[in-house]
Parts: C-alpha cells; structure tokens; sequence
C-alpha cells in the first residue's frame, strides 16, 4: 500500500442519481392515492403549476404568442401599448391599481382556481368528511355505564371504574391488581380491588375481566345451557386436547359419550373468546385500483390507467408571459425560471409514471390471461426480470412499478405483485406450475379427502406427483402452515 501526497490522474465509474432521477423514481412507486396528494402539495409550494383544464386553452394561447411572435405588432414597454378600454374601465383599472399598491400584503397571488377545479375541491372533502368514522363507544364506556345499575359506595365505584381502565381491547385483565394499586396499597384498598374485579366479571358482556381463554369461557357457562356438564368439563380441563383434536382422549378421561362431545364442542363454538373485540373499530381498507383491464372486441385485454381525481397539470401562462415581460427584473425571472424547470420535472415525471405503469401492466395481463380467464388455479410462474425485458426496463423500476398497486380485472382486485409467482418442477411432460397453482391443488386436495382419514403429508405428496406436479414432503408442510391448514390428526373427524 502506497502513501502520497502527489497528484494522479485516473479514470473510475461511479453512479449518479440526479435530483430528476430521484424525483421520478418517487412519483414512479407513489400509488394513485399519494400521487394526488403529492401534487396538491407541489401546487400549494410551486405557484406557476396550475390545472390544465382544457386542452383548447392551451392551443389557443399557444395561437397568440405564434401571432404576437410573426405577425402582430410588439411592443418594449407596457405603457407604448394601445388601450381599447373605456374611460369608465381605465378608471376602475386605476382604482384596482392604487389599491393593490397601497394594500399588497393583503392580496393573494396565487393563480385563480377554476370553478371546474374548485367544484372537484369541494366534492373531495365532502368525501373525506364523510369517510370520516363516527366516534363509537368503547368497552370501557360500555361498561362504566352499566355501574349506574348498582347500588355501591363512590369508593367501590371509583375502583372499579379503575379495574375498567385496565381491560385490554380483547376485555381481559391482563394487568394483576397488586400492578394496578401500587406499593403503597392497604390491604384495605387490596379487598376492595379484589370485590371491584368480581364485580367487573358481572357486567355485560359476558367474558370481560377474565384473566385468560379458559377463565373467558367459564365465565360464559349457564346451568341452563344444552351440555352443560361435557362443556363445563372440556372447558375446565381439555382445551388442549381440543385444540389438538384429541376427542378420544376427552372421552376416555371424561366419560362423556363421542355424541355428546361432538355437541358440547357445537355449544362451545358459540361463546365468544374475545368479548371485548366487538367494541373495537374494523374498517376494510379501502382500495383504489390504479390500473383497470378491460377486454375488447377482439377478444384481447388491454389496460388502462384509472387517474381518478388525478389533475392534468400545465405551467400557467401568467408566469410564462411574466418571465418575458421586459420590465420584470432579473431576480423575478430566476425565480420563475426555477419554479418553471421543477414544475417541468414533476409534469415530466409523472407522465413517465403513466408510460411506465402501462407498459409493465400490459406485459403482466399478456402473461397472465388463463388467470384472467379461469382464476388462481392457471396463474403461470412469472419473474420480475422477465416483464423487465419484456418492456426494456431495469428489473428494480418494474419493481417500483407494482409496488403498492392495485390491479382491477375480471377476477376481482389484486396487487401487482400478486401475479409474480416462483415456479414449481412438474412432471416431464408438463410445464412448470406456479406456486400459487400448487396451493390451489393442495387445498382442492384436502376439501375432497376422506376426513375420517384424512391424507397425511407424505399422502399429499403422492397426489399431487399423480397431477403432474413434482413437490417435496418439506415443501406440502411449509405451504400447508402458510395456508392455515392443520395435519392429518388435527383435520381427523372422530365418529
């Protein structure tokens, strides 16, 4: 290793990302949602971007700077300019002047929104404001007003209200009460924790203020309930074995008859393990599908982006004149400039999105149109690599691409990603099945077996070498666990 402090010439290649490319990387992998968000944002920031609301506008400004540029007559100063208003216009004009002179810092010299463009405004957050969840009532509400039911001292309350405060979303109390009150606790204060927590596992609904499943489901049990005694035994004693579905060993410990199990175990479904949840506030995600497949006359798919609210941007031609309007000084003109070249970027920047998205779409749906016509069953084995030579791109902008996409077809909405799939080994004269067609033959598999004997991995194994597709033991385990699908013992209905 050489050490100096001489000068020497080489040559090196090295990778630089401009501001453009990073910008146009980010616009790339924004989904529809927060690509709208993005330009509302860069339309509040940058003031010579504005909504391109008709295309007419545009070609006939464009006819009069050609005009004003060949044949009209121009002028260098603004006041050399004829004037074809009125008396009484010159003088509202004046007033207007005086009073933008004397009161500039009050006026707002943002570009006029159009009505077209307001209206969109306002319809978008009357949408927001109407997705906006109405404030529901929480467990502890629920059950705090419940108290007023009973007649107890304001100390009894106010502990209990406490306990309350401590149920997790489930309705458990998960925290212990020595936790609760403190180091500094009386044992009066510990005896009056204990009758508040009994008091709490009185309340509706049923289950809340159990400390675990077990003491949850006890808590449900009525005398009256069909079963009582197989039910109150499982619970108590054999909800591992349940869950293991070990229905010979219950019977054989309990000495309840298989029959009476089996309705015990019916009962049992419907005590809720979870009785707090139902005050907990579920909302489906909504989706909004950037790209759309629709088929044609053809017969052909052919995608098309779905811009929704998505405006049509354009540079304002206010600015445009005002950067070659000879009085405006030369700091005005830089900084029009510069707003005008960003403006540029992003305009550029998200029609390259469009392109982009297009192209990588159309190649996935030509890949994959058996999927869009039989279901996840015919989905093909597919790489990013492929689609990315397929449209000429990188393989990591295919990857921006679909990422946090959403896909409309006639199966229904998915992901992007979702039609990437790794290939499976079939026999020798088939074709290689995708991951996904092996999960949808397993589970078909599973739903016609014997579940009086029901078909154990190694089983499984052979069946699906008998359709042609060449699986190892490890591989049916690993998808049988991804897909939620218990073994042989637990899937075993015993009769």
């Amino acid at each position: 290793m050489r050490l100096s402090f001489g000068q020497e010439l080489k040559q090196e290649q090295k990778t630089i990302l401009t501001q453009r490319m990073i910008q146009s990387m980010e616009i790339l992998q924004l989904p529809l949602q927060q690509l709208e968000e993005r330009i509302e944002q860069e339309m509040e920031k940058n003031p010579v971007l504005e909504m391109q609301e008709d295309e007419q506008d545009e070609d006939e400004y464009n006819e009069k700077s050609e005009s004003a540029d060949n044949g009209g007559e121009s002028f260098e100063h603004e006041d050399e300019m004829p004037d074809s208003r009125s008396p009484d216009q010159q003088e509202d004009f004046q007033i207007a002047d005086e009073f933008a002179s004397t009161y500039r810092d009050t006026i707002d010299e943002r570009p006029i929104r159009s009505q077209n463009w307001l209206e969109q405004e306002s319809d978008r957050l009357h949408d927001a404001m109407a997705n906006i969840p109405v404030q529901s009532e929480t467990l502890q509400d629920y059950l705090t007003e419940q108290l007023t039911w009973f007649d107890i001292s304001p100390e009894l309350r106010e502990m209990t209200v406490r306990i309350i405060s401590n149920l997790d979303s489930n309705g458990y109390l998960q925290t212990g009460l020595n936790d609760i009150l403190g180091m500094k606790a009386t044992e009066e204060d510990r005896q009056l924790a204990k009758q508040a927590w009994q008091l709490v596992r009185k309340l509706d609904p049923p289950g809340v203020g159990a400390r675990d499943l077990r003491d949850c489901l006890m808590l449900q049990l009525r005398y009256d309930m069909p079963y009582y005694e197989a039910l109150r035994a499982i619970v108590a004693d054999h909800l591992e074995d349940l869950e293991k579905n070990r229905l010979p060993q219950i019977m054989k410990k309990t000495g309840f008859p298989m029959n009476e199990i089996h309705e015990a175990i019916h009962e049992l479904r419907h005590l809720n393990p979870r009785p707090g949840a139902v005050f907990r506030e579920q909302t489906a995600p909504y989706v909004v599908p950037d790209v759309t497949v629709t088929r044609g006359d053809d017969g052909n798919y052919m995608v098309q982006l779905d811009e929704g609210h998505t405006p049509q941007l354009r540079i304002s031609n206010y600015y445009r004149d005002l950067m070659k309007h000879n009085e405006t000084s030369k700091e005005t003109k830089d900084y029009i400039k510069q707003k005008v070249g960003a403006a540029q970027w992003l305009i550029d920047s998200i029609q390259q999105r469009r392109t982009t998205l297009t192209r990588v779409s159309q190649a996935i749906v030509e890949h994959q149109t058996e999927f869009l016509e039989s279901g996840a069953a015919a989905i093909k084995p597919l790489k990013m690599q492929q689609i990315a030579d397929k449209v000429g791109v990188h393989v990591t902008t295919v990857s921006r691409a679909v990422d946090d996409k959403w896909i409309q077809t006639p199966q229904g909405i998915f992901p992007l990603k979702r039609f990437f799939s790794s290939s499976v080994a079939a026999s020798d004269d088939e074709e290689n099945v995708s991951q996904d067609a092996v999960r949808v033959k397993l589970q078909e598999i599973i739903d016609r077996e014997d579940k009086s004997k029901p078909l154990n991995d190694e089983e499984l194994m052979k069946v699906l070498q008998e359709e042609g597709v060449n699986v190892a033991r490890r591989t049916i385990v690993k998808y049988r666990q991804l897909m939620g699908i218990p073994n042989s013992r637990e899937r075993k209905i015993w009769m």
